[in-house]
């Protein structure tokens, strides 16, 4: 792999750390600024929004920019929004900062994936944005812990300015290895077409993602619960055993950029499908706690093996019609994934079988993933037999 993917694999660093990090500190920014901790939550609702909305806008305007100029801009972007955040005064000012923040986290991955896959031969595409999204995940196994840490002993506002630091280095290695004339990248396609908001294959390939990402999150969110009070382990074991989460996240993230690069459709369903069965497997074992931290871990590697194939999936769909802002619409559709997954999640509790049971209505998301790829794969190759008998 070309030294240009890892500098882009140091912007995904960063940029996952911003996004993760709050999540360890809710606590000490509700003390710091006199709010509650379920108003600090906003700051995690408020950020995705912001990658929903901000990414496609973002991407459009930038459509006709050079992508190493783009990538560029959005880690400005990123350190000046993560320094305003540790400058925030108030709530307000803070939840600004966030939206400033996420703007560059779509547009990022999604001009940088196709970045990636310009970077290297073709039977290597997936695993090159597999390769990006590990920056993604090495946030969550040590940048996350780290930025946790050192708010907590030195106050939140310490960690931002580190992300900031995080983000003039990411800018600086961008700079050095992202090719400067960016030939490679210039030769996909990264129009600003409307017309990819309504081609079916681009559309039924987001609604996969949303499906995958729903399912992962409508557990993982209330992952702390579901081990202390179903799997009765301690609060002192939790971040033990999200470490397992973190390194399925690396591995199920590289293993399916490989299965991605042998067979796209095949890696799709097998990836999904596989994410159904540790979910139902979760819900008949989360209550024996040896199985239940190998589940954690399970589930991080089954939620991210999908990643890879549903990236290259939307960008092959919507050559023609602006990969760029194709590929950002999916980064969107992940946190709306996420959003949508969160919200299931606390209806299940809330009016639901209970917490208990949140594996298994999770594993109704992919189990309709699964369903509608297959039913668009065979559209597809329908549409591509009977290409030959119109001409």
């Amino acid at each position: 792999m070309p030294l240009a993917l890892y500098a882009l694999t140091a912007g995904a660093f960063g940029i996952g750390v911003t996004e993760f990090v709050i999540m360890g500190l809710l606590i000490e920014v509700g003390r710091d600024l006199g709010i509650s901790i379920a108003t600090a939550g906003l700051l995690i609702s408020g950020y995705a929004l912001g990658v929903v909305v901000g990414a496609p806008i973002l991407t459009a305007f930038a459509g006709r920019m050079k992508s190493r100029t783009t990538l560029l801009l959005l880690m400005v972007v990123f350190t000046i929004g993560n320094a305003a955040c540790a400058l925030a005064p108030n709530f307000e000012a803070l939840m600004v900062a966030r939206l400033v923040t996420a703007l560059a986290h779509g547009t990022f991955f999604g001009v940088g994936s196709v970045v990636a896959t310009s970077l290297v031969a073709k039977d290597r595409r997936a695993s090159a944005i597999a390769v990006m999204f590990t920056g993604l995940t090495v946030a969550n196994i040590v940048g996350v812990p780290l930025g946790t840490w050192l708010g907590q002993e030195y106050g939140w506002r310490m960690t931002f300015w580190a992300v900031a630091v995080v983000g003039v280095i990411a800018f600086a290695v961008l700079t050095i290895f992202l090719p400067k004339e960016d030939a490679a990248a210039d030769k996909t396609e990264k129009g600003t077409s409307l017309s990819v908001l309504f081609s079916e294959p681009v559309v039924t390939s987001l609604v996969m993602t949303v499906l995958g990402f729903a399912a992962v999150f409508a557990v993982f969110t209330f992952i702390a619960p579901i081990l202390t009070q179903v799997s009765g382990f301690a609060e002192t074991a939790v971040s033990p055993i999200l470490l397992l989460f973190g390194a399925g996240l690396v591995v199920g993230n590289l293993l399916g950029g490989r299965l991605a690069d042998r067979n796209l459709d095949r890696a799709l369903i097998l990836s999904l499908g596989g994410l159904g069965v540790v979910l139902v497997a979760m819900e008949m074992l989360i209550g024996y706690p040896f199985a239940a931290a190998a589940m954690v871990g399970l589930l991080g590697a089954a939620g991210f093996a999908t990643v890879a194939p549903l990236q290259l999936r939307i960008l092959q769909k919507a050559t023609g019609m602006g990969q760029a802002l194709a590929s950002s619409l999916n980064i969107a559709a992940f946190n709306l994934g996420n959003a949508i997954g969160a919200w299931v999640g606390g209806l299940t509790i809330e009016h639901g079988p209970g917490l208990a049971h949140l594996p298994i209505v999770a594993a109704i998301f992919p189990v309709a993933a699964v369903g509608l790829a297959l039913v668009a794969m065979r559209r597809e190759q329908r549409g591509l037999d009977a290409a030959p008998a119109k001409s």
